[in-house]
């Protein structure tokens, strides 16, 4: 079997990105996708980003829809063959309202080399879980 490890390299930038996130930092985020990464926001109705331009229009788009959003990493599992597993929370008051809003939900990310190169973003955490562990099947 041919196994491309996640190194804890990956597993550092993802928890860098986590906190780059929660700041807002959109050059720090945007320092692990690689320049052909493809961000699949499809199962969640937001579109597909491909190329890192596309990646960071989308989330400046997001951000600009909440204040004071946060996200915190709640679990991260190395799949092996490149893929991690991650159940994120997000907490935020949305642009224009008193309310909070509070998501909790799978990401699936696949790395190669310290890089972002594909991601997807699930509402449930169970649809996401099979989901990488699927794709680390498949690329194995």
């Amino acid at each position: 079997m041919s196994e491309e490890s996640t190194t804890p390299d990956s597993f550092g930038q993802m928890r860098r990105t986590m906190e780059a996130y929660s700041r807002g930092d959109f050059d720090a985020q945007m320092s692990v996708y690689s320049p052909d990464a493809v961000l699949d926001m499809s199962a969640r109705g937001l579109g597909i980003f491909e190329g890192r331009g596309a990646i960071r229009g989308f989330w400046e788009d997001y951000y600009r829809s909440f204040h004071d959003l946060k996200f915190q990493l709640e679990e991260a599992v190395d799949l092996g063959n490149g893929v991690i597993f991650a159940v994120v929370r997000q907490d935020a008051r949305p642009a224009g309202s008193g309310a909070r809003v509070r998501t909790r939900e799978a990401w699936v990310s696949v790395w190669h080399g310290g890089l972002f190169v594909h991601g997807s973003s699930y509402a449930e955490t169970e649809e996401g879980r099979a989901a990488a562990e699927r794709l680390a099947e498949e690329r194995g």
